[in-house]
């Protein structure tokens, strides 16, 4: 892929409100804070500037070599959008965007995720149930689009003509409520 560099962030600034009082990120799985598990992957990821959207401090401690970025507002495209600001002053050809609540997924399907990624479509995990969906690999033609979106939706909406990536179910296991680690 012609352009600029390919740049990966993780969105860590949900505000787990399945969870209950305290933050999912900080709870522990395998041994780390479940955030941790979310970074190094993306510490490992084929990329060339990594960062993370994110609102919790003791997440950002979690997370050294991430550069932190902050959304500018509560709702879920918000760190979309600061995820693309960030891409785009970077001069980015492509944004990975991985979760910081799949603790599962592997370094195979990542970079996956990044060689399946074209200048006009992105690529994205084919989910149980044929839908595309997170994580995802968008190419700088899609900044506009996802800098336009708003309210608590993600970029599924964008992913329709999305190349798919298989990855076994078990991988995109995401986190949401205090049961939901034990499946890890």
């Amino acid at each position: 892929m012609s352009g600029g560099p390919t740049v990966g962030v993780l969105l860590a600034a949900g505000h787990s409100r399945r969870w209950g009082p305290d933050n999912k990120l900080l709870a522990p799985w395998k041994g780390r804070a479940l955030v941790v598990r979310a970074g190094a992957l993306l510490a490992r990821a084929p990329v060339e500037a990594r960062a993370a959207v994110l609102r919790d401090p003791k997440v950002a401690a979690l997370l050294p070599g991430l550069v932190p970025l902050a959304p500018e507002g509560e709702d879920q495209s918000a760190s979309l959008r600061a995820a693309v600001a960030w891409a785009q002053g970077l001069g980015a050809a492509r944004l990975l965007v991985l979760l910081a609540d799949m603790p599962a997924l592997s370094e195979a399907t990542v970079a996956a995720l990044v060689e399946g990624c074209t200048e006009d479509r992105p690529s994205a995990v084919l989910h149980p149930g044929g839908q595309p969906g997170a994580p995802a690999c968008f190419p700088a033609s899609c900044f506009a689009a996802l800098s336009a979106l708003r309210g608590d939706r993600g970029a599924g909406a964008l992913l329709g003509n999305a190349v798919t990536i298989p990855a076994p179910p078990a991988e995109l296991a995401d986190v949401d409520r205090p049961q939901d680690l034990s499946a890890g």
